[in-house]
């Protein structure tokens, strides 16, 4: 692009956001991120006639392929993110790893963030959600923040072996995740980082028993909705399958949803919370991760719940009526990764089509191992006949 002036780039960008944006619409919405999120978030807004623009990193992206309005553009470029939020209503994520100091300045030039840069700030560094829930005495694994070989020893001098070491941003399925199990991998790991005052979040390793996820939808005037607890079930990191409802005893899902609920309006989370918590072997309920955004945990209440996660995000960051989060049966999720057998579901389609019930969601992306290319999810009688309809499909469309 030629040199022009600042004023002339900002009237392209006042443009293209016009382009993107319908002034007829019911509301425009603009997400920074484009990925399989993005993806069924538009999905929703074309059911409630609202614009949702997102920024793109590749027009391959999978909303981009979806049909969504799109700008290309970085997450980590200031002048890309405010081009993008150019005559949107609200802005919103589907992913966190957009620069703090970004988020804050939008937030200073009058733009409308859902969730806000305080709240998002929690999911972008695990260490700072560990402080701030700590503070407020919710529960929590114990943490400490180390910075060498020597800290993680210290650590384990307390709490044990193993010690679960984790960078405090950008790690997503497992990614940024390491169990340590002695002083010998402890250097290995931080001796052999490039910076040499890095923090990581040292917790202690627990016993897990379960796992699961409560949903919660926040508007900006502090409505809330909750939806009902989904057990999870994770390998190598990754969240391998869902059931709804939890087969978990009943004063443990009461005091989740208690707990998450809390948390929401603590933080003052606006969208959908998710909040992924443990229970140990003892039973007690310990909080995990925090994401501002619709969350793989909620794909689930697509077919599984009245109002899916998407449309739940879009009402919530709009500060519209919040709609039921009833269950509509037993219900199971299963993600569809990428296996060594190089099977691409879109070629298998038809047949996991054959097996009657079950909901099949491709994303759109390129085949890769260990990557999340869609899920099914099945509705049942019960949560693992739900489960074993949803598994007969995946497993014929990755080979498996």
């Amino acid at each position: 692009m030629g040199g022009g002036s600042q004023q002339d780039r900002r009237k392209a960008d006042a443009t293209m956001g016009e382009m993107i944006f319908r002034r007829s619409a019911s509301a425009r919405v603009a997400m920074i991120g484009a990925g399989q999120l993005a993806r069924m978030t538009h999905q929703a807004a074309i059911d409630l006639d609202v614009d949702l623009g997102v920024l793109a990193d590749s027009p391959d992206d999978s909303a981009v392929l979806a049909g969504a309005p799109w700008r290309l553009g970085s997450p980590n470029t200031l002048a890309d993110i405010e081009a993008m939020a150019a005559n949107a209503d609200v802005v919103t994520f589907d992913h966190e790893l957009i620069p703090g100091e970004h988020l804050a300045k939008l937030e200073a030039l009058g733009h409308r963030l859902n969730p806000s840069p305080a709240a998002l700030a929690l999911a972008q560094d695990k260490l700072k959600a560990r402080r701030v829930l700590s503070a407020r005495g919710f529960p929590l694994p114990e943490f400490s923040p180390v910075s060498s070989p020597g800290e993680v020893s210290e650590f384990a001098e307390v709490h044990g072996w193993p010690v679960v070491v984790k960078s405090p941003s950008g790690g997503y399925d497992g990614r940024g995740v390491h169990v340590i199990e002695n002083h010998a991998q402890a250097a290995a790991l931080l001796g052999g980082h490039p910076a040499a005052d890095a923090t990581w979040l040292a917790e202690q390793h627990v016993e897990l028993a379960a796992e699961l996820a409560i949903l919660v939808a926040r508007t900006p005037s502090g409505k809330t909705a909750v939806y009902p607890a989904v057990q999870t079930f994770q390998r190598d990191g990754i969240c391998r399958y869902l059931q709804i409802p939890a087969e978990l005893p009943s004063a443990t899902l009461d005091e989740a949803t208690n707990v998450a609920m809390s948390i929401a309006e603590e933080i003052g989370a606006t969208g959908i919370l998710a909040v992924e918590m443990f229970v140990d072997a003892s039973g007690r309920l310990l909080v995990n991760e925090l994401a501002l955004r619709p969350h793989n945990s909620g794909h689930i209440t697509i077919e599984a719940c009245e109002t899916s996660q998407f449309h739940q995000h879009l009402r919530a960051i709009l500060d519209w009526p919040l709609g039921p989060t009833t269950m509509r049966g037993p219900a199971a999720t299963v993600n569809l990764i990428g296996e060594s057998t190089g099977a691409d579901p879109s070629q298998r389609l038809p047949e996991a089509l054959a097996i009657p019930g079950v909901h099949v969601h491709l994303y759109g992306k390129a085949f890769r191992a260990g990557r999340k290319l869609g899920h099914v999810t099945a509705l049942g009688r019960t949560p693992g006949e739900a489960l074993g309809l949803a598994q007969a499909a995946a497993g014929l469309l990755t080979g498996s």
